[in-house]
This record gives C-alpha cells, structure tokens and sequence, in this order.
C-alpha cells in the first residue's frame, strides 16, 4: 500500500494545483446540475471542485451551499451525496450527472473554405486554436506549447510518432481540463509532439469521444455527453 506521508503529498500537490487551474475556468450557470472532482484526500477530509470554482477542504458529514456532503473517506477516494445520490471518486475523477437536453453544454463549429473545423479553447488554462481530427487518437499539441503551459511532458509515456517529416518522439500525458466554447472536460489524454509538432493543437478522439458530434451543412455541433 502507498505510504500515508505520500498520500498526503500527493493530496497537497493535486490540490495546489487545482487552485491554481479552477481559477480560470468558466463557471457553470447556477441552474447547472453539480459537477463535482475529487483532488485530494485527508484522514476524514477531501479536497473537492465544484462546479469549476476554486478548490476547497470537506470534513465528513460537511455539506456545501451547493447542497453535497462529503459521507466517508478512504486511501484513494471519497465517497458523496450529490443530487440526492450517492456517489463514489478516485482522486482525480470526475462526476456530472447527464443533463436535459435543453441544458446540455454544446459549441457550434463552422468549417473554413477547406471544410476544416477550427475553435479557440484552452488546456490547463492556456488559450489555445483547435483544429477538430476525428483521425487523432489523442489530443496533440506541440513540445513549444506544453512548455508554455507549464506541462512536464517528459515525465510521461514515450512514444514514436511517424508524421509528414518521419518519425519524432512524443510522450503521452493526462491533460488537466480541456475547454472548447463552454465545454470543460477534465483528465483528457493528450500526446506531446517534439520537433516540428502541429502549429494548432489537433482536437483528436479522446475529447470527441465524450462528445455527441451532429453535422449540419458547413456547421458542426458539439454537445457534451459526459
């Protein structure tokens, strides 16, 4: 089992960096259902985002003005009562109950005279230009701008990519939060690309699978599933 000094580091890590990340992130109407991820632990206590606000500490039995209260607690994650319901997160996951389809989060896309589909968004908080690529397994962004973003892609997986210029090493990562239009996933993989990587950021399957994807014409329309 993970020692408990490491644990609780791990707790303060994630949260520090949650604080710094959710204060950017677009909040969700009032009206929204609770979207609610577990950052932290602590012996009876867990580090919590809700709704994309800033980090905060619940003790068991705590309830928020959101209405959720933190039940229990164990080495790796925290048991809830959202909405009524109860609900169990690992550290780092992530927990929206489906909405109606009149509260569905969406982006409207329009293609470009090539019939490209572009849309400005950020990851882990950094703007960034998409281009959607229902052929990229991942989302891909280049070496130059995870730096900029503060990503540590090195400390991820190593890959061997083959591109329009040969073969290139990459590193596959986790992606913090992933924002297109006023949709926010979190925990996204991603693929780091070194070299000449894509001057855009490719929005590839790995965001679009959580998507339901309509084609209108020269529209494309992106609403969040999960």
């Amino acid at each position: 089992m993970e020692p408990y000094s490491n644990r609780i580091t791990r707790a303060l890590a994630a949260a520090a960096f949650f604080l710094c990340v959710t204060a950017i992130a677009w909040p969700l109407p009032a009206a929204a259902a609770t979207a609610v991820t577990v950052v932290g632990l602590f012996p009876g206590k867990a580090v919590v985002v809700i709704n994309g606000q800033a980090a905060r500490t619940l003790s068991i039995g705590q309830k928020t003005p959101e209405g959720i209260t933190l039940l229990a607690t164990a080495a790796d994650n925290a048991t809830l009562e959202i909405d009524g319901k109860r609900v169990t997160l690992d550290v780092g996951q992530h927990f929206a109950p489906p909405r109606t389809a009149a509260g569905a989060q969406s982006v409207n896309l329009a293609a470009d005279s090539g019939g490209h589909f572009y849309s400005v968004g950020q990851i882990n908080g950094r703007a960034v230009r998409f281009l959607v690529d229902t052929g990229a397994t991942s989302i891909s962004i280049s070496a130059a701008f995870a730096r900029n973003a503060g990503i540590d892609y090195r400390k991820g997986e190593r890959l061997l990519m083959q591109t329009a210029n040969g073969v290139t090493s990459a590193y596959r990562v986790m992606l913090d939060a992933v924002t297109v239009g006023e949709i926010t996933l979190y925990q996204v993989e991603g693929v780091i690309m070194e070299g000449d990587g894509p001057s855009v950021a490719l929005l590839g399957m790995s965001f679009l699978n959580r998507m339901e994807m309509r084609r209108d014409g020269a529209l494309m329309v992106l609403t969040k599933r999960y």
